[in-house]
């Protein structure tokens, strides 16, 4: 496989490997960690599983002949638990093959030998898709509810586990909407900026951690010790919570 590094994709992702060829999940996962993403491996479905409990995870690339579980058969199962998007591999090319991945809810499919670079666009139109659709339901919204705190999007307050009002400024409101948007997903202080200030943000500016700061403390999260807005070391910010939107 030839390796080329291209630009990075808007927003960082941890992809998980799953195959049993150690040569191509390290391959893979250097190739795709030089493009931008965090890339995480697990050699078959018992360490993709532990891998799945331990940390949340934007896109898993599914090797199809996998030992013990195939992975068709991972693939229906972690369906019933989650809508994680995958890109399924495999060495067979049959057609069969294909439209039973794509049955059992892999959102994209690759045969072996292929390509980095075009596995690569596969993945970023695969988070795009994903991304933009996510982004539609909280436009839809009324509410988002995380971690027992509830962002209206009407009223433009938050209110806290009690049910009290928690006025926002216009920027946190619009900084804390963005992590909602985009959880458990790393975001760097360029990208905050750019997705809350548009063409007007100055790549200088640094008054997100200003931002990140006074919201840490309406959210009543330690800012020695977060749980919610977590700072991850010179890459950005991420908002550890699952979320549901309200309508």
């Amino acid at each position: 496989m030839g390796f080329c590094i291209i630009d990075a994709m808007d927003i960082s992702a941890n992809i998980l490997i799953v195959d049993d060829d150690r040569e191509i999940r390290s391959l893979l996962a250097d190739y795709l960690e030089a493009n931008g993403f965090q890339a995480l491996m697990a050699a078959d479905g018992r360490a993709m599983w532990h891998v799945l409990e331990k940390q949340p995870v934007d896109l898993i690339v599914l090797d199809l002949g996998l030992p013990g579980e195939d992975g068709l058969q991972l693939c229906r199962r972690l369906r019933t638990k989650s809508q994680t998007p995958v890109v399924m591999l495999t060495a067979r090319g049959e057609p069969l093959d294909r439209i039973l991945g794509l049955e059992m809810g892999a959102d994209d499919y690759m045969v072996k030998p292929f390509e980095p670079r075009e596995l690569l666009a596969r993945i970023r139109n695969v988070l795009r898709r994903r991304l933009s659709s996510n982004s539609g339901d909280s436009r839809d919204a009324q509410r988002i509810c995380f971690s027992h705190w509830t962002l209206d999007l009407v009223a433009r307050h938050l209110l806290n586990p009690h049910g009290t009002a928690v006025m926002l400024s216009g920027a946190e409101f619009r900084l804390l909407k963005i992590f909602l948007q985009h959880p458990n997903r790393i975001l760097s202080r360029d990208q905050l900026s750019i997705l809350t200030k548009g063409r007007d943000a100055d790549p200088l500016d640094r008054s997100i951690d200003l931002q990140v700061s006074r919201l840490r403390q309406k959210l009543e999260d330690d800012a020695k010790n977060p749980a919610l807005l977590k700072t991850v070391r010179n890459e950005g910010y991420v908002l550890a919570s699952t979320i549901q939107m309200e309508r």
